[in-house]
């Protein structure tokens, strides 16, 4: 029998009978590890236990202590036992595909009857016992005729298409848990047993048409999550509990911000509220662009289809753009255009319309553009994605030797807004050059080390992110935290030579020569619609004072102090403040809870003795005490708090 030689991670080499499986080398080593042991690493790929190892490799043997593998495992197997589980209880139920997933795992089911949030307790029961049966599990490699028939006579006619799907020359892989099987790439754990029981949960069902296709049958999809031991399924649970408190439609409704109707799918009804939440965040942006050297432009919606084809979009974007059809009056055929789905194309019209010197350089042009894209229906989430948007957009034009002080002015203007907005924890991704791409080696090589030079000169680490730029540029992706450790890709920096180009953009040189401008995409917010959404969410709707849309309320207590109430009012707005009197006929303490879950910031509180000494009480909201204030005196302190920050001293 051949040798083959397999190397450990302490760099220990030994030799092997050719075919040798993790398994087995797990048991040479000793028997605890032969029974911890869950998978192995073979020359980096994730190995099952009962696959031979048929030449010279690195190895190592993983265990549950060893984080990623043994997720991917655990939820893997996981999807197998619950279909084992659901066969076993409805035996008339066919299965599809179940694939892992960021926290645990789904399964398609083809089944006459609805699943019922019942039937899902039933399934974790089941599941259970199939853990606590501790089934081995074992693989075989089929060959295809074998695999057909095998599904054929058992009625499994979807994993008869997937044996079909399965490409020439590739292993058809069989796997048993148990009795139960199921067609699997693998690799699997050696036993049910080794699930941890109490880590598990089951977390509803939806509809799912086969293989993502509307004319294929509809499937119910059961969804799970799966961790390494019950605490972190504990912690997973509560994070969902306070994601789901946070859910931006849940705040929107209570705080009456906005709504979405079918009649106008991924379209936003802005409310009085949410309109105030908009237009004070576009403001601030408006000044800062100015502050930093932005001109500011606005660009048609409707663009006929020729300037989308010298763009490139036509060809590469047309599936995600409104067409909008116009019958010309004359014309013997209709004109196309489209919604524009992006502000960058019209921005070059600008600039190439009168001749530009590289004394006009750098040129910062800015739009709040409203752009509209196509997103599948399913996508929709809120005001999260949606169709139609309007864009923190700006392009700025350069010569490339500006291109690392653009930059860096850049990260510095996008580091401001994000503290003003109350960001403080976020990170830099640079994304390299991709395998396809155009431009020269030395091109590529000086517009990455001017972006990583930008991002040391403003103080930023970042982390490389290999093949994932354009394929004509690098670029700079800003990826914000929020406070339950969500992330959020929000600001973006790219660089592109190509569309100046396609353009025919230039400005003239020092040398009197025309030459390409190289552009820079930049988005500080991305969209104003999920930023919003992102900004409710961290903040729980709490939103800044500045940005509130109704920063205080003042109640009263009794009738009699009506007329001071408005009076109060009308200080506070005097000071700058959003001000409004709530004078109706109910107690103070239904006031303050309805107010209070309308996130009201501030709720001044209103009677007798209120009147007589020309004070208010004062509640803040999420505090317990209040406070006895002069009118004056809180009128001038709310009036510094309401002062957007870029405009305080």
């Amino acid at each position: 029998m051949a040798q083959i030689s397999l190397t450990f991670p302490d760099g220990n080499v030994r030799d092997f009978d050719s075919g040798v499986t993790p398994a087995e080398v797990a048991a040479s080593i000793s028997k605890s590890l032969s029974k911890k042991a869950i998978s192995a690493q073979v020359n980096g790929q994730h190995w099952d236990l009962q696959w031979p190892i048929d030449e010279s490799a690195e190895i190592a043997i993983n265990t549950l202590q060893d984080d990623a593998p043994a997720l991917e495992l655990i939820r893997h197997d996981l999807a197998h036992v619950m279909a084992r589980a659901v066969q076993e209880i409805w035996p008339d139920t066919k299965v599809t595909i179940g694939p892992v997933t960021e926290n645990g795992w789904f399964y398609d089911f083809d089944r006459a009857e609805p699943f019922t949030p019942e039937d899902l307790g039933a399934i974790e029961a089941k599941m259970k016992e199939i853990i606590n049966a501790r089934d081995a599990v074992r693989t075989e490699i089929w060959d295809r005729a074998r695999a057909r028939a095998f599904y054929e006579e058992r009625g499994e006619g979807y994993k008869v298409e997937l044996v079909d799907r399965i490409p020439e020359g590739a292993d058809i892989r069989m796997y048993w848990h148990g009795e139960w099987q199921d067609l699997c790439r693998g690799p699997h754990l050696q036993s049910t047993g080794q699930l941890p029981a109490d880590a598990f949960k089951l977390m509803g069902v939806s509809g799912a048409y086969w293989f993502g296709d509307v004319n294929r049958p509809m499937l119910q999809r059961i969804q799970g999550v799966a961790f390494r031991n019950r605490d972190d399924l504990k912690k997973y649970l509560n994070f969902l509990e306070e994601a789901a408190k946070r859910d931006h439609r849940k705040l929107g409704r209570e705080m009456d911000l906005f709504h979405l109707q079918p009649e106008a799918p991924g379209q936003i009804f802005w409310h009085p509220n949410g309109w105030t939440v908009y237009t004070s965040l576009q403001d601030y942006m408006r000044r800062m662009q100015r502050k930093d050297g932005y001109v500011e432009v606005n660009t048609p919606q409707v663009v006929n289809r020729k300037l989308w084809e010298e763009s490139g979009h036509w060809e590469n974007y047309r599936e995600n753009m409104f067409i909008v059809e116009v019958d010309e009056e004359g014309a013997r055929e209709k004109t196309i255009n489209a919604l524009k789905p992006m502000n960058c194309p019209c921005h070059v019209q600008i600039f190439n319309h009168g001749l530009k010197s590289y004394r006009d350089l750098p040129l910062r042009m800015a739009e709040f553009g409203s752009c509209n894209r196509y997103e599948p229906s399913g996508a929709l989430h809120g005001i999260m994605r949606v169709r139609g948007f309007t864009q923190d957009d700006a392009h700025i034009f350069c010569t490339f030797d500006q291109i690392e002080e653009e930059s860096k002015k850049f990260i510095d203007f996008l580091a401001k807004i994000y503290a003003d907005l109350g960001f403080d924890s976020w990170r830099v991704k640079l994304s390299t050059r991709p395998e396809k791409r155009v431009g020269s080696e030395e091109s590529w090589d000086s517009m990455e080390e001017a972006l990583a030079n930008a991002c040391k000169a403003a103080g930023r680490e970042f982390e490389i992110f290999p093949g994932e730029g354009a394929f004509y540029a690098p670029k700079l992706e800003f990826v914000l935290t929020d406070a339950i450790g969500r992330d959020w890709q929000c600001g973006t920096l790219q660089l592109d030579p190509n569309l100046p180009e396609r353009l025919d953009a230039n400005y003239v040189g020092q040398d009197g020569e025309k030459h390409r401008p190289i552009m820079l995409h930049r988005a500080v917010l991305g969209s104003f619609e999920r930023f919003i959404g992102i900004l409710i969410e961290e903040h729980s709707g709490k939103l800044p004072f500045w940005l509130a849309p109704r920063q205080v309320v003042v109640a009263s207590i009794t009738s009699e102090a009506d007329d001071y109430v408005h009076e109060a009012v009308a200080a506070l707005r005097a000071a700058g403040v959003r001000a409004e009197a709530d004078v109706r006929n109910e107690k103070i303490n239904y006031k303050v809870r309805e107010h209070s879950l309308g996130k009201v910031p501030v709720i001044l509180a209103v009677g007798h003795r209120e009147v007589e000494e020309r004070t208010v009480t004062v509640r803040r909201l999420g505090e317990k005490q209040t406070q006895v204030r002069s009118l004056d005196e809180i009128a001038a302190e709310l009036g510094t708090e309401a002062t957007p920050p870029d405009l305080r001293g």
